[in-house]
């Protein structure tokens, strides 16, 4: 069977300080291996209100494989 419907986006989710489902804010925690991870926060109060974590490892990997590289070499001065 496919994934029809890929990845969900929320757009409001019930807030429990509010006591009412508002839009909320997305904004990312940690980049996994597995995927990245996301905090939800209703916009209205700031609560914490859900998480996801999305299987997306491209940005663990690019960012892994550019911490492997060699830094570059430092010129001293001969002063």
């Amino acid at each position: 069977m496919s994934d029809s419907f890929g990845e969900l986006e929320a757009a409001s989710l019930f807030c429990p300080r509010c006591k009412q489902a508002n839009p909320v804010r997305k904004a990312l925690l940690l980049v996994l291996p597995d995927g990245k991870k996301y905090d939800y926060a209703c916009s209205v109060c700031g609560t914490q209100v859900g998480g996801k974590t999305d299987s997306d490892s491209s940005e663990f990997h690019r960012i892994a494989s550019a911490s492997r590289k060699a830094p570059p070499a430092s010129r001293q001065s001969g002063s």
